[in-house]
């Protein structure tokens, strides 16, 4: 098959989007197909032609809850055509088709079989459900064009529900978890116990509630260090946070490499992600569990959706700092706990693999393309 999959956003600039667009590309271009990501270009790119990537179109600066990413802003329609006439494509897979204004400017002008996979979880916040009805006018009819719909979790079908009663099917995200797991013995130091967290540093990640139970417990407990990886418009508070309450033993390491947070996660002994709201998943859990730390999670719908069963031990209200402490001592140190956890991720991160998720698309791609022609 010829598969072509649309990303409103910059692929030139990180994002878990982006990072699954290339995965499925990759993972179809090893099973056979040819494949293409479709996107906008950035308007500071000046470089060549990138394989396997067809830009179309404009990209500019666009600020979204303190967050800078990139958003189509214009399309050439000759262009545009002339890439769909060429190209020919036999499956389109537009990555949230509701994000101006690519998915529509292909949508109305294609006949491939179209998929449409939603992605962002849409908080019940004042500004969130703002952003909702401005652009449900736009969201509704582009469904109609939509062949198959799909979401990386529950969580993710939350606003598309209410625009349709189609059957939504879920496909998670994934990861490569070879490149996460421990290829050396186990050398963590026994008498420090480290807990990490990795991510922005903006409030609803809830870093400053973190960093406040850490503090209870490292008042007692000073054999524990909190080590914060990441950036974002909070980071001085936060700092000026642990200055005034006087908190030893907590880092601030600012943005790290994909390299680098693989070695955090194997060298700590918990990785805590207790955002309060608008996570549609979890990545940064399931690449925990991959790497054999174990997961602290706050106590969102998205979280909650990845950790089921033995993993909802890992759910804390990041609120409630007296039980959040606790449950931070109680997941570094109670290592009949940490043993069962672990034995738990290592059977639930199979369905998180990348090899597992490429092949539910194409499966649902190949049932897609049977139908289209058997009809014909």
């Amino acid at each position: 098959m010829k598969i072509g999959l649309v990303c409103p956003y910059n692929m030139f600039r990180g994002g878990g989007v982006q990072e699954y667009v290339l995965a499925l590309r990759n993972g179809f271009v090893e099973r056979g197909h040819k494949a293409y990501v479709i996107t906008p270009q950035p308007r500071s790119y000046k470089g060549p032609k990138v394989p396997g990537i067809i830009m179309v179109g404009g990209a500019a600066p666009f600020r979204a809850q303190r967050t800078m990413t990139d958003l189509s802003v214009s399309v050439d329609v000759d262009s545009l055509e002339e890439v769909l006439k060429e190209q020919n494509f036999d499956i389109l897979h537009f990555h949230e088709p509701w994000v101006p204004i690519l998915s529509r400017q292909i949508l109305t002008r294609s006949n491939a079989i179209h998929f449409g996979t939603f992605h962002a979880a849409m908080s019940e916040r004042r500004t969130q459900r703002t952003i909702e009805r401005v652009i449900t006018p736009y969201t509704k009819p582009l469904l109609g064009y939509l062949d198959v719909l799909t979401a990386v979790s529950p969580t993710a079908t939350n606003y598309v529900r209410t625009l349709t009663n189609r059957n939504i099917i879920i496909i998670p995200n994934g990861i490569e978890i070879e490149k996460f797991r421990r290829k050396t013995p186990d050398d963590r130091p026994k008498d420090i116990k480290t807990i990490l967290y990795i991510g922005r540093l903006e409030k609803r990640k809830a870093v400053k509630q973190l960093i406040e139970a850490f503090g209870l417990l490292h008042s007692v407990h000073k054999n524990y260090k909190l080590v914060i990886a990441g950036d974002g418009p909070d980071r001085e508070k936060l700092e000026d946070l642990v200055k005034e309450q006087k908190i030893g033993n907590v880092t601030f390491l600012g943005f790290v490499s994909d390299e680098k947070k693989k070695k955090l996660l194997q060298e700590s002994e918990v990785m805590c992600s207790p955002a309060m709201y608008g996570e549609s998943f979890g990545i940064v859990l399931i690449e925990a569990m991959a790497a054999g730390c174990v997961a602290i999670a706050g106590n969102n719908s998205g979280y909650e959706s990845v950790m089921t069963g033995s993993g909802q031990i890992s759910i804390v209200n990041p609120k409630d700092t007296k039980e959040f402490a606790r449950r931070l001592i109680l997941m570094a140190s109670d290592e009949g706990l940490r043993r069962h956890w672990l034995n738990w991720a290592e059977n639930e991160i199979k369905k998180y693999d990348y090899l597992n998720i490429v092949d539910q698309y194409l499966k649902l791609y190949q049932t897609a393309y049977d139908k289209r022609h058997n009809q014909e």
